[in-house]
């Protein structure tokens, strides 16, 4: 801390009042100022900024989108663990149970509501931040830095950050897995040891896709083993390692315990122990066959060139990847370019899971600023400018002839030739990684908060739209007020409901009817009908009702809502039901309807 000058009574008189707070008339308060300052400059603030700001967009209004379909179920597993107490794995559900158990956690501590549904996977993906920058002794101080900064302002890793999905708890494993093999290399202890089992065990835990991520690791391991043949690192030799066989087997056991006790759910369900193994056939049926979510090879391409700009110049930045001299550089340029053709081959593809594999790339945007200046000989720039040309005329000629509306293509041309030019000064370097990350933020902020229920928005896929709001609302306020109303009867006479199992599933008269199913006794209190099945059911009702049409979600036929006229009209004051009956309804039965509700496949 600096010297403080001597403090004394003797005042000066003040030249205006505009100086009577000045901070010499307060020393103590002054040294208090200047002591925090230099405290903080010795503290590194820098990391705590961009956990800080991850943070806040990744929590701030957390439950602001309705939950989407694929939380529905989620959420409705959980209710089932409530009742049953373990989590029943099943093979076909394509997703581990380690997710579930976290949700039954939060639920039990934070109550059943939508903000304790995501509070887990929003800590989680601010959690994958912070092992970014532990990546520093690995990487480098800047290349961990800017890399967690472009992954807590990217609209992706924030948006699937915000809601309760399995894909963010594959991406901290996987990360950890990395951390933990890099570490091995580099310094050999024991700690790293247990940072690669513990994350191979949570890739298990999560998802069964662990094993692509497997095979593009073991891969990525001889490719760059190989290149080292050409292009020498700097860190080319392991360090000698300092566990022994006792630590191996303790890791390997530790891991293993954990794997039986959730697939077992804690003893109870042994069955899921094999069944982990029977998952990767219908696994690898669904993966070749695209079941509904097929798409073409180039889906993940135009992602990123639609919202993840840095990962793009990451991943252009693999064209030269033998310029990394340091041995995690080069593997995860190699790994990130391997697994994402893995992932293109797989016909079932999903936007969600480009967080899983799109990581590496933000390592390697971060070290555009560390690798320039890079210069070629004049005849390289020559040709690539040759090359680029050609497939600029090519793209343009393609789109015209048949009709591809889409800028990837360009995004890659005008990228790979943009990035040639930035490399030759690091000045422009950090220009330009400033201007992308800026540009994220941006993008990060108008997708979240703005646009996240918008299908129109590729990220927002199969998502509820606010419409299901028309629908709840009511029902959900009347039981607010009056808890009586927990045992109103209503009847969803739909397919596919999700998420209204779970956002009604405290009402214990609500009955799930798909296909040709509906109940006996049509008059509810409440009604949801699907618009096919409208004529049918509004020629067996007999009450007065308040009708509302909705869509659940992206394609689905529309709905309609129907509110009991007699329990629900102070929501629609001063109007008329919309529809009456043939004649008036007897007496509401006490008898609950019998749901058929089955839950689907969560992908």
């Amino acid at each position: 801390m600096k010297p403080q000058p001597p403090v004394t009574r003797i005042r000066t008189a003040r030249a205006s009042s505009a100086e009577a707070g000045a901070l010499a008339d307060f020393p103590l308060l002054g040294a208090q100022l200047e002591s925090w300052k230099n405290a903080l400059a010795e503290s590194e603030w820098t990391p705590w900024v961009i956990i800080g700001l991850a943070a806040f967009l990744r929590f701030f209004l957390l439950g602001m989108k309705p939950p989407h379909f694929d939380e529905g179920i989620n959420g409705w597993f959980v209710d089932q663990m409530v009742k049953s107490g373990f989590y029943k794995y099943d093979p076909t559900n394509y997703h581990g149970p380690l997710h579930f158990y976290v949700l039954l956690l939060s639920q039990i501590l934070f109550g059943r509501n939508l903000w304790a549904l995501r509070l887990p996977v929003a800590l989680v993906s601010i959690g994958s931040v912070w092992l970014t920058l532990k990546f520093e002794p690995l990487v480098g101080k800047m290349v961990s830095r800017l890399a967690a900064l472009a992954m807590a302002v990217s609209p992706g890793f924030v948006f699937y950050g915000r809601y309760s999905i399995h894909e963010v708890w594959l991406l901290l494993f996987t990360m950890l897995f990395f951390y933990g093999l890099f570490g091995l290399w580099k310094s050999g202890t024991a700690n790293f040891l247990w940072c690669a089992g513990m994350g191979l065990t949570g890739m298990i835990l999560s998802k069964e896709t662990y094993l692509l991520h497997v095979a593009c690791a073991i891969i990525a391991a001889g490719v760059c083993y190989f290149s080292t043949y050409f292009f020498k690192l700097e860190d080319g030799q392991r360090a000698p390692q300092t566990w022994n066989y006792v630590d191996l087997v303790v890791v390997i056991g530790t891991g293993a315990a954990l794997i039986v006790a959730f697939y077992s759910g804690f003893f109870f369900h042994w069955h899921g122990v094999r069944d982990l193994f029977q998952a990767y056939r219908p696994w690898f049926e669904t993966g070749s066959q695209g079941h509904g979510h097929e798409k073409p090879w180039y889906y993940w391409l135009g992602l990123t060139a639609h919202y993840e700009i840095p990962a793009l110049a990451g991943l252009l930045l693999c064209i030269v990847a033998w310029r990394f001299k340091t041995m995690s550089l080069r593997y995860l340029a190699i790994y990130g370019v391997g697994t994402l053709m893995a992932y293109s081959i797989v016909k079932y593809k999903t936007p969600w899971c480009i967080i899983s594999f799109i990581w590496p790339f933000l390592f390697t945007f971060g070290a555009i600023v560390t690798t320039a200046p890079m210069r070629f000989a004049a005849v390289t720039y020559r040709s690539v400018a040759l090359v680029l040309f050609g497939l600029l005329a090519y793209a343009v000629y393609y789109e015209q002839a048949h009709k591809f509306d889409y800028i990837w293509p360009y995004a890659l041309i005008l990228g790979t030739a943009l990035l040639l030019a930035v490399l030759v000064s690091a000045d422009i370097a950090r220009i330009v990684v400033a201007v992308l990350l800026a540009w994220s933020l941006g993008h990060c902020i108008w997708l979240n908060y703005f646009r996240c229920s918008t299908d129109k928005e590729p990220y927002v896929y199969v998502q509820t739209y606010n419409d299901i709001y028309k629908f709840t609302d009511p029902i959900l306020e009347l039981a607010h007020y009056d808890p009586q109303a927990y045992q109103l009867t209503g009847h969803i006479i739909r397919g596919s409901p999700y998420p209204l199992p779970w956002m009604l599933d405290d009402f214990g008269r609500v009955g799930y009817y798909e296909k040709d199913n509906v109940p006996d006794k049509l008059d509810g209190d409440f009604l949801l009908v699907q618009q096919d099945k409208i004529a049918t059911v509004e020629a067996k009702l007999h009450d007065s009702y308040y009708t509302v049409p909705l869509t659940l979600r992206p394609y689905q036929d529309p709905s309609k809502a129907y509110f009991s006229a007699r329990i629900f009209k102070s929501f629609f004051p001063g109007q008329w039901p919309d529809f009456t009956g043939a004649k008036p309804a007897p007496s509401p039965a006490a008898s609950a309807p019998s749901p058929t509700l089955t839950p689907s496949p969560t992908k």
